[in-house]
């Protein structure tokens, strides 16, 4: 009897018609989430139920959904993270976990720095004002010159750091596990948490959400903060405490920020009533040319494991 694959994926194939060539070329059967959207548990049981594989985005792979998948042998990860998955679960069933955590690097980096452009120069609150037939002008602030500090420097902290050294910022870091001789080599000054929250201008977070390393931007996390600072997130919602932010942001202890995950998701909470903060909907990999990639990494992974090939797996989110 054929192998079976279901693709979880709501987006499946839409920027290139690669990923679905390979599957087709596989032999093996396979289904497509017929429903476009993000599948809750109950969907990810009806549909996987007889399935080997499954190519998996951010839905829920919890405990309830695994037991129900008597069949399955692997989930490969269209992505880095895999915080949406029950590892232990997964581990007890013998369920081989795969990722593709290279491909991430490049666009979440790239849109890591194009919030702190578009928070130092103002740019969507000039578009807002415009937009609302206002000609109102407010100064911004240089990037060169100006401290931001990278909280997490795994794969996509360093590329975010690499890059904004190159357009002259002063660039600081804080990780549980340094690398310092690379840290040297570029010229990033390491620091402890509590010194990096207090004096940087901007702060960007990209934390790997490993269990022996938790961080949570709390109330005493934000008062630390230099007042006029701005903060970029676009690791996981679940490190800031919204209502804090809120506060924060509410009474001008921080001036901006950007933040593109959130602890609930869709998120339409109170954060969307400032004017000082960029919101974006969890699109930091959604990039024409990284979800293809990423979709052909995760189709290979799948194939490669179901066919009792070795797969190189990668634990690290970030």
């Amino acid at each position: 009897m054929k192998q079976k694959i279901f693709i979880a994926l709501s987006t499946f194939a839409e920027f290139g018609d690669e990923p679905m060539k390979l599957l087709k070329k596989s032999g093996l059967d396979f289904q497509v989430n017929p429903l476009k959207r993000r599948l809750v548990q109950s969907e990810i049981i009806q549909y996987a139920r007889d399935c080997d594989g499954i190519i998996a985005g951010v839905e829920p792979y919890d405990n309830e959904v695994l037991d129900n998948l008597p069949k399955l042998k692997c989930i490969s990860r269209a992505g880095a993270g895999i915080d949406n998955i029950s590892l232990s679960k997964a581990q007890e069933k013998k369920i081989k976990i795969l990722n593709t955590p290279d491909v991430v690097i490049l666009p979440v980096a790239e849109l890591t720095v194009a919030m702190i452009f578009d928070l130092l120069k103002k740019l969507t609150l000039h578009t807002t004002l415009l937009r609302a037939k206002r000609w109102e002008k407010h100064a911004g602030f240089l990037l060169s010159g100006r401290k931001v500090g990278i909280l997490g420097l795994g794969r996509i902290g360093k590329k975010v750091a690499r890059l904004l050294k190159k357009l002259d910022a002063d660039v600081y870091g804080a990780d549980v596990a340094v690398d310092r001789a690379w840290a040297k080599r570029h010229k990033i000054k390491i620091v402890p948490v509590k010194k990096l929250l207090g004096v940087c201008d901007v702060l960007t977070i990209h934390i790997s959400p490993a269990k022996e390393s938790p961080f949570y931007l709390g109330r005493a996390e934000i008062a630390r903060m230099k007042k006029g600072a701005m903060l970029v997130n676009v690791s996981r919602g679940s490190w800031v405490d919204d209502n804090a932010l809120y506060d924060a942001l509410k009474t001008g202890h921080l001036a901006g920020a950007a933040l593109d995950v959130f602890s609930r998701e869709p998120y339409a909470g109170k954060l969307c009533e400032l004017d000082n903060v960029i919101l974006t909907p969890h699109i930091a990999t959604l990039t024409c040319e990284s979800r293809v990639q990423m979709e052909i990494q995760a189709v290979e992974n799948c194939l490669t494991y179901l066919a009792g090939k070795e797969v190189f797996v990668s634990r690290k989110h970030q």
